[in-house]
């Protein structure tokens, strides 16, 4: 297939689109390489993704309507994969609008872009960040989740809102993600996993919010590809026994599906920074820090309804994980 992939420089989307030029597709990688986190790392990314000869990178802003629009029509991709966004809970409260235009804005033009081009299947990214206030475990995609608690929060159930009104009006079928805190190789430069390594590995403090009370829904990256890949070839269709009067949030009447992919294992905080330390073979010093803005205190991910779809179980553990993760990270930036 003929497959874009949005945010192609990103850490989900450069391994995802390798991921598919390894199993024979087409990929046209779009991305902005904002100076969110280190270009360079970005760049890296693509370089290895421009080895092949079935991927082409273009440069384009998604909030960029009229690069959107020629994108889609002289590309006419088959499917798409949406991983392309403004990240980050903390970054809006600074730079709220980063997440209008490229969250809200961008990801309309993706959708008119699949609408006018007839895509056959588009998978999106959400978010864990979605349950918000909701304090029950282990996330369900049947739950409510009305209660943002940050402006990516909101802009990710905007949206599910949005792909389900297309879903509805175009008969386009759409797909929902919501990802649980990804790990791994070549992985975001702002979240923890990179942040405590680096620091452990610099002998410098690292900065442990809530106390380290946390327990998150750590998901390997390998895993959550073999999960995005394994949705985009199960397209989304109606559900026959939706019940208006007891509607459910993840299925419609529509084409249109929302799924948790996650590893359905939180870990907490304290034992996720005892296998650093390990795979380093150094001690962390932990400044232990408050709780920050817009955080929550865990993530657990019910994953039973994409596993029945598509088959999907995570299955990479976590000191595996972290251990592939603090190689790359000392052959990358050249640490020993």
């Amino acid at each position: 297939m003929k497959i874009l992939v949005t945010g192609a420089a990103g850490f989900i989307g450069a391994a995802t689109a390798a991921a598919l030029l390894a199993r024979g597709d087409d990929v046209i990688g779009l991305d902005d390489l904002s100076d969110y986190y280190d270009v360079a790392l970005k760049q890296a990314r693509l370089a290895r993704l421009e080895k092949r000869q079935t991927f082409r990178f273009v440069k384009a802003d998604l909030a960029d309507r009229p690069a959107m629009e020629a994108l889609f029509s002289e590309a006419a991709p088959d499917r798409v994969i949406h991983l392309g966004a403004q990240p980050g809970v903390r970054y809006g409260i600074d730079h709220p609008h980063a997440y209008a235009d490229s969250n809200l804005v961008g990801f309309l033009n993706v959708l008119e872009g699949c609408r006018h081009a007839g895509v056959e299947h588009l998978v999106f990214a959400s978010s864990s960040s979605v349950y918000g206030a909701n304090a029950r475990l282990p996330y369900s995609v049947r739950d409510n989740v009305d209660h943002p608690l940050s402006l990516y929060a909101a802009s990710k159930k905007a949206n599910e809102l949005m792909a389900h009104s297309y879903a509805h009006l175009y008969r386009l079928p759409v797909t929902g993600l919501r990802f649980f805190t990804v790990y791994g190789p070549w992985g975001r430069p702002d979240m923890a996993p990179f942040l405590f390594t680096r620091n452990i590995l610099a002998g410098e403090p690292i900065d442990v919010y809530n106390f380290g009370n946390h327990a998150r829904d750590f998901t390997y990256v390998d895993d959550i590809v073999e999960g995005v890949v394994r949705t985009l070839d199960t397209v989304a269709t109606a559900d026959p026994d939706w019940d208006a009067a007891n509607p459910d949030p993840a299925t419609s009447t529509a084409p249109y599906r929302l799924y948790n992919i996650g590893n359905n294992q939180p870990v907490e905080l304290l034992d996720f920074i005892r296998c650093i330390e390990q795979a380093t073979g150094r001690k962390a010093v932990m400044n232990m820090l408050p709780m920050q803005p817009g955080d929550v205190t865990a993530t657990f991910a019910d994953v039973d309804a994409l596993a029945a779809a598509t088959g999907f179980r995570p299955r990479t553990p976590l000191d595996v994980g972290i251990r592939r993760f603090v190689d790359w990270y000392k052959d990358f930036y050249g640490v020993r």
